[in-house]
């Protein structure tokens, strides 16, 4: 067998070192960030902290937990990130039935297959997209961070490849029981899908919940900022106006461990789902990939 050859295991061998090292390369960043959290702000304002936290202290994490605009932000991230992921479901669902079809049964399957492609190559540019969003309303709306998302073609055509997999017996048979097509999607497709589904879901809720950019742009009101964007306010441009602090607070905090703080907490939802559908991700992603 190929695998028993020297060869063979000496490149697995260096395979798995280059992994781990990876591996290793992308957790030490979240240790060390997790490690300052809980430090004293002495050590955190003298750079001593490494991969171990210097001086044990809750205080970032109490002072972030009761901070309103940080708690805020939170519910904003947690209803977009559900709510648009149900949104892309749906519509990916919707889409992605019809232009798995043969020629024969949807005509025009190529023409909107096309369609859906040209929109992920080329898009009008910025401006152009923030005067339509304009012109629709959705400015300092709670749906401008939910809907311009809603349709995402790789993952259309991610589902539309997985249901292409599907063996056209499951589907004549549930047309000789008298299904219909919906019935047929929401019945035989989707229940035999959920590596896909768990998939597509995966990277919907990692959209939503990492993106910052959009809030910035269309809300004018830090108030109804998502997670994302108050971190990019607070972190990367310095507005401390949602933070402020009593002179107390001053000797025990240092903004270093309560930016800590809010980092970790922020990247820690996804953290904690990441397990439960990863054992899915990968069979998601390679299903459909190759036809027989």
């Amino acid at each position: 067998m190929y695998h028993k050859t020297i060869p063979y295991r000496i490149f697995n061998v260096f395979n798995i070192g280059l992994l781990v090292l990876l591996a290793v390369l992308c957790i030490i960043p979240l240790i060390h960030v997790l490690a300052i959290s809980f430090s004293s702000k002495a050590a955190a304002d003298a750079g001593l902290i490494g991969l171990w936290p210097v001086d044990f202290s809750l205080e970032a994490y109490k002072k972030t937990m009761n901070n309103p605009a940080f708690l805020r932000s939170i519910w904003i991230s947690v209803a977009r990130t559900v709510l648009g992921t149900a949104l892309t479901l749906a519509i990916t669902f919707l889409a992605a039935y019809p232009l798995s079809k043969e020629r024969r049964v949807f005509a025009s399957r190529s023409v909107y297959s096309w369609l859906f492609v040209f929109s992920m190559v080329f898009n009008g540019g910025l401006v152009p997209f923030y005067i339509v969003i304009q012109k629709l309303g959705l400015i300092n709306s709670f749906w401008v961070l939910v809907l311009p998302g809603a349709v995402n073609t790789f993952l259309v055509i991610l589902m539309l490849n997985f249901f292409r997999g599907i063996p056209k017996e499951l589907e004549e048979a549930a047309y000789i029981d008298g299904a219909g097509h919906f019935k047929t999607l929401f019945r035989i497709y989707l229940p035999v899908s959920l590596p896909s589904i768990a998939t597509i879901a995966l990277f919907s809720m990692v959209f939503h919940w990492n993106s910052w950019f959009d809030g910035l742009l269309y809300l004018n009101n830090s108030r109804d900022f998502p997670l994302a964007t108050f971190l990019q306010t607070v972190i990367i441009q310095q507005d401390m106006s949602t933070m402020s602090m009593s002179p107390k607070e001053m000797e025990l905090l240092s903004q270093t461990t309560v930016n800590a703080a809010q980092i970790f907490i922020g990247a820690a939802p996804i953290l904690l789902v990441y397990p439960f559908l990863q054992r899915f991700f990968v069979k998601g992603m390679t299903l459909g990939s190759v036809k027989e």
